[in-house]
């Protein structure tokens, strides 16, 4: 959407397009502005098309009905792989294959991190969290690491070293943005003690990565509305908005010009994950070396289910179409059936872990597909300006409005089995969320997260040889500057190097 300069005439033009469309009702209070006032209005409004905000709703309130008798079954073998029990020559040759591919400088990595560490008591963004490490690294770091390191090991094999690049681009939110920038830069944020600043002043800015190789973007964001569908205000002069959840990444990236970068740089293969996994294997290269081969559009990364009382989303095939459904969703007969191939496995086992890889072309032939990406609701207290009282409205009582989000799987059920894979890794190497504060019997909280990397630390240590006599009962933290993977991990045949 092409954005028109503040003018008398085009708040005019903007205003007719908003009653049109039967949310005139925002402009209310707005020859009460002040004149930048009303130039700060007018610049968030403009990018709202209200056109599409209403179909959202409508489309939120009807969705598309399901069948009554919906068939789900796991994905077909053809669209699956573990590295539980894979060859290990597929392993290897996936490896190889993601490793060339890197080096070629063909892989991008899309980061997840829009999210702030409300929960873990932090105003900051997630990634800059500090979960206690020895080293004090944060997840950026960690992250920005991994990506350091895949790339040294890329340009050993390449024939021309200078294209084992991957560049990363990290979506931010409204909220992140100018703070996850900050903290790339290392500059000090107010959101984070002086502890934490210090630690990381003596860091270097992007973590040790080439700047220009750095994206930092913006997800977008969709008004909130009230109960009837009509857009709230937050102030006289400003629309109550929120993110449009993990699915506006596919918008984003063509709002904000991530394709038109990939573009330019000739990639092909894309990894998108999670701030919050303390464990993501950034840039994958047997992931991406499996994807590549089976030829797809998306392939997903899960994790095996613990038990069938686990709420997670479980990666499947329904109506014969590759989608996720929740726990919710299946009833405890489906949710405990045993796999007839593999007694004692649950024949539903893939968890969702929010980890996945596209083709660039996929991602770059979406055009208006993004659109068409269905918003669910959440009901919430939201903080509103009431237009016929003319006064803000902080303490809300009960569920007043409706967020809409878009979820990025949602996308899957667009494909054919045929252009979807599945990749089963393991929980305790590539899967520990970091949700929840510390607490007494807590789980995926700080401590969890830092136990499970020191443990695969250790294990890593004691695999190439050595006894671990840290007095550290949580294990051993390895960085990822001196080993991104062990290759014992990978289950390759009698290696017993680090890679």
């Amino acid at each position: 959407m092409a954005l028109e300069k503040f003018s008398a005439a085009s708040v005019a033009a903007l205003k007719t397009r908003f009653e049109s469309a039967g949310q005139g009702h925002i402009f209310n209070f707005y020859d009460s502005l002040s004149e930048s006032e009303k130039e700060t209005f007018f610049n968030q409004v403009q990018k709202i098309d209200p056109v599409r905000i209403n179909k959202l709703w409508d489309f939120a309130q009807n969705p598309p009905k399901e069948p009554e008798n919906s068939v789900v079954e796991p994905l077909p073998e053809s669209a699956r792989a573990s590295i539980l029990d894979s060859k290990p020559e597929d392993l290897e040759r996936w490896y190889n294959l993601g490793i060339e591919l890197i080096g070629k400088g063909e892989v991008a990595v899309i980061l997840l991190a829009g999210g702030q560490g409300t929960r873990l008591g932090s105003k900051a963004p997630k990634g800059a969290y500090n979960i206690q490490l020895t080293s004090k690294k944060t997840l950026f770091q960690i992250q920005a690491e991994r990506i350091l390191k895949i790339q040294e090991l890329a340009a050993e094999k390449a024939q021309d070293k200078s294209k084992a690049v991957v560049p990363w681009y990290v979506m931010t939110s409204g909220p992140t943005r100018t703070m996850t920038e900050k903290f790339f830069k290392k500059e000090p944020l107010a959101e984070l003690s002086d502890e934490d600043n210090a630690a990381r002043a003596q860091g270097k800015p992007y973590f040790g990565l080439d700047e220009k190789n750095v994206m930092i973007f913006e997800q977008g964001v969709l008004p909130c509305y009230d109960l009837n569908g009509k857009i709230i205000l937050s102030d006289r002069g400003a629309v109550a908005v929120a993110p449009d959840g993990n699915g506006g990444i596919y918008k984003a990236l063509q709002d904000e010009g991530v394709l038109d970068d990939m573009r330019k740089r000739g990639i092909k293969h894309v990894h998108a994950y999670c701030v919050d996994n303390c464990l993501a294997k950034v840039a994958d290269p047997v992931f991406i070396g499996f994807s590549a081969e089976q030829n797809v559009k998306i392939a997903t990364k899960v994790v095996r289910k613990r038990n069938a009382t686990e709420s997670v989303g479980l990666i499947l095939s329904k109506n014969g179409k590759p989608d996720v459904v929740e726990y919710s969703e299946i009833d405890s007969k489906t949710a405990e059936a045993e796999d007839p191939k593999q007694p004692g496995l649950l024949k539903f086992r893939a968890a969702n872990i929010v980890n996945h890889y596209y083709s660039f072309a996929y991602l770059d032939g979406m055009g208006d597909k993004v659109n068409a990406l269905p918003p669910h609701i959440a009901k919430k207290k939201i903080p509103y300006f009431d237009t016929e009282k003319g006064q803000a409205v902080t303490d809300v009582a009960k569920p007043n409005g409706v967020k809409l989000e878009q979820f990025v799987f949602d996308v899957f059920k667009w494909l054919d089995l045929s252009e979807f894979a599945c990749f089963e890794v393991k929980r305790e190497d590539e899967f520990s969320p970091l949700k929840n504060a510390d607490a007494p019997n807590a789980q995926d909280c700080p401590t969890t997260s830092r136990k499970h990397i020191k443990a695969q630390g250790k294990r890593w240590a004691e695999v190439a040889g050595a006894t671990v006599k840290n007095g550290d009962d949580e294990g051993l933290e390895v960085s990822p500057l001196t080993s991104y993977v062990s290759i014992f991990c990978l289950s390759f045949s009698n290696y017993r190097r680090r890679i």
